[in-house]
């Protein structure tokens, strides 16, 4: 792995010599003393205020710790990684700390497991992760802090945002309560609560660093930064503030060293709340988009737009036939609203649009030829990461194994299909059956498939085997699966 990159958060451990770095520190800083220094030691005094200023999260994690679960995830045999770092080999890992991982002696040749956290937003046992945390699990298992074990069911997983649904067969569960990322105010302090390397229920706290962070590769999600301890293991835990309130999903780290470093980001609640709700009610995630490539505006750009601060998105292409082409935005415009919402710099445009629904008519405030003016548009979706919904539930892993997600309209002139669900994972019945990841399932024993739902809905009435009618490529095949 390269160095300066971000990782999420199933990375390395880097182990620090903290405390023989603070040693010589303070061995040094007792050499420096003024000229004409008395010799004598002062002992320093602490104000009572100071210390009662502290915050104590005792309360918080009594309250809502119990609400915080382990997520352990299952993969057929496969050439993989230890148990919560699935890229390194032994001789990567601290030898004190190996004991926390599997052992590989033959990793060609076993299953392979990872950790990650989650919490509870559903006293019925709905449960909030990441989605790369449970990305091609064969086998997922939730463990409560009472040490109670539950087989859970994906309901779905939306890759651009990070944010995966699960499902446990529970009920009257503690439940987290839900904040608002946007009242909590950069410098207040928050917690996490996750299972770094397996340690569950461990607790770390920092402050609120940044708000609204755009990341490469997730300029959809407006991260908050934080200098909370996040680890491997720690993916898919709650970031809560004093209240008790979770604000974010904690989700990746920036590292050199492959351990924490003091920079950590989650996606906001609002944004995984709202995948959530999509899960739940349709079955899939869709989130807006443009279709141009921006930039950020800085002073000498201003000055020659005639802007007198600098700010917005610089436009410098639009996509052929995309909603901002259609809109009459151009190269060279600076996008500085989105529905009366200020677009303050470059990396809030595409939040902004991303939670967008498509299909939305939306105004856009340009600044063009010295001016400000309104163009309206109607906004696409995005495609190019597109959501898996229904992944893996307990019946179409049971009996087919196949996680399945709806065509898109542009795919559905690509593969010149009128109906079908794509396959983004393939296990059990059907990868025997030679059902390949990115196979279109076009009809199952001769019913055209127009949903997820209608798959599952159809292998569940199934006998023992069925016939799908697969596009692949040029090609239609049928595949017979056994399924009983």
């Amino acid at each position: 792995m390269q160095a300066n990159t971000f990782k999420r958060s199933a990375v390395a451990l880097a182990v620090v010599g903290a405390f023989a770095a603070g040693t010589v520190i303070a061995e040094r800083a007792n050499m420096i003393k003024p000229v004409g220094a008395a010799t004598q030691t002062v002992p320093a005094v602490v104000a009572p205020d100071a210390v009662s200023a502290l915050p104590d999260f005792s309360a918080l994690v009594a309250e809502h710790g119990p609400a915080v679960v382990q997520i352990s995830v299952m993969h057929e045999a496969r050439k993989a990684a230890l148990r919560g770092m699935p890229d390194m080999d032994e001789d990567e890992i601290p030898p004190q700390l190996r004991r926390f991982f599997n052992n590989p002696q033959r990793p060609d040749q076993m299953p392979s497991q990872g950790l990650g956290s989650g919490f509870i937003v559903d006293a019925s046992g709905v449960i909030l992760t990441n989605a790369h945390v449970v990305d091609g699990a064969d086998e997922v298992t939730v463990r409560l802090v009472d040490k109670r074990e539950f087989k859970a069911k994906v309901l779905g997983k939306d890759k651009t945002t990070d944010i995966a649904v699960l499902k446990i067969d529970a009920k009257d569960l503690p439940v987290v309560a839900i904040g608002n990322p946007n009242n909590t105010r950069v410098g207040e302090w928050v917690v996490a609560i996750g299972a770094p390397f397996g340690l569950e229920n461990t607790v770390t706290s920092g402050i609120l660093s940044a708000k609204g962070r755009s990341l490469p590769g997730d300029a959809a999600v407006p991260f908050l930064q934080t200098d909370a301890a996040v680890n491997p293991g720690n993916s898919g835990g709650p970031l809560f503030n004093l209240k008790g309130e979770v604000i974010g999903v904690n989700s990746q780290i920036f590292s050199r060293s492959g351990g924490f470093q003091g920079l950590a980001f989650a996606v906001p609640i609002d944004v995984a709340m709202d995948v959530k709700d999509q899960i739940q009610h349709s079955g899939k995630v869709s989130h807006g988009r443009l279709g141009v490539t921006i930039q950020e505006v800085n002073q000498s750009l201003a000055e020659n737009f005639g802007m007198k601060t600098p700010g917005g998105a610089l436009v410098s292409s639009v996509a052929k036939d995309s909603p901002a082409a259609k809109a009459g935005v151009q190269p060279g415009d600076v996008i500085v609203k989105v529905e009366g919402k200020d677009v303050s710099r470059s990396s809030d445009l595409p939040p902004l649009v991303a939670h967008l629904r498509p299909g939305s008519k939306v105004t856009l405030g340009v600044w063009r030829d010295g001016k400000e003016k309104e163009l309206s548009a109607t906004i696409g979706e995005i495609t190019d990461k597109t959501t898996v919904a229904s992944a893996k539930d307990e019946a179409a892993k049971g009996k087919l194994g196949v996680a399945v997600r709806p065509l898109s309209p542009e795919e559905m002139k690509s593969v010149d299909v009128p109906n079908g669900v794509v396959v983004e994972d393939v296990a059990g019945a059907a990868a025997r059956a030679g059902v390949r990841q990115g196979d279109v399932i076009v009809a199952v024993n001769n019913v055209p498939i127009k949903s997820p739902e209608q798959l599952r809905e159809l292998v569940g009435k199934a006998g023992k085997s069925v016939a799908l009618l697969v596009q692949r490529e040029d090609t239609r095949i049928f595949i017979p699966v056994t399924i009983g």
